[in-house]
């Protein structure tokens, strides 16, 4: 029997994401002393911490390193940041025996090449619509927003609607 996309956002305990293609849209910015810039989508943010606030745990496993990243997650409360993970593996299973979870209680948001390894294992695996078709071939589902263009919000509100969190969440805005 196949299990449906709702089936598989409703067991997510964890939501872990790339950076660099998904949080961003791709493009890196360098300042005239190699600084390095990244161009953060607030809708994201936003997102990021009412699925916080409903229960969901967030992570962040990326290659590169970079001090936006951190200041970043930093803003948005996000406590497991593993950065230059060559191997995102490693990383991966620190955070699945960290959280005492399975597989199937994971989705994971990427885009590119790396992070097949670990779409190839969570419950929930998901990719932009921009990522290379071989990447998009073992996902569940590809996102309809664009890396660093609300791709992560568009995530956060399927696993919140899927757990029956999304409303509640929505109704401490419109209560304000």
């Amino acid at each position: 029997m196949k299990t449906t996309l709702v089936e598989k956002a409703k067991n997510v305990r964890l939501v872990i994401s790339d950076v660099d293609g998904v949080l961003t849209t791709g493009t890196l910015f360098y300042g005239p002393n190699g600084s390095e810039m990244k161009d953060f989508n607030v809708h994201d943010g936003i997102g990021m911490r009412i699925l916080q606030q409903s229960g969901v745990h967030l992570a962040i496993i990326t290659a590169k390193k970079s001090h936006a990243v951190e200041q970043r997650m930093r803003d948005l409360n996000i406590e497991h940041v593993y950065q230059g993970q060559s191997d995102k593996l490693i990383a991966y299973e620190e955070l699945k025996q960290k959280f005492g979870i399975t597989d199937a209680e994971i989705a994971y948001i990427a885009d590119d090449l790396p992070d097949l390894p670990i779409l190839l294992r969570v419950g929930f695996p998901v990719s932009v619509p921009n990522a290379p078709k071989i990447v998009q071939e073992h996902v569940a589902l590809i996102t309809r927003a664009h890396g660093g263009k609300g791709a992560m919000r568009e995530l956060c509100e399927i696993i919140m609607k899927a757990q029956g969190t999304y409303h509640a969440a929505i109704e401490s805005y419109l209560q304000r």
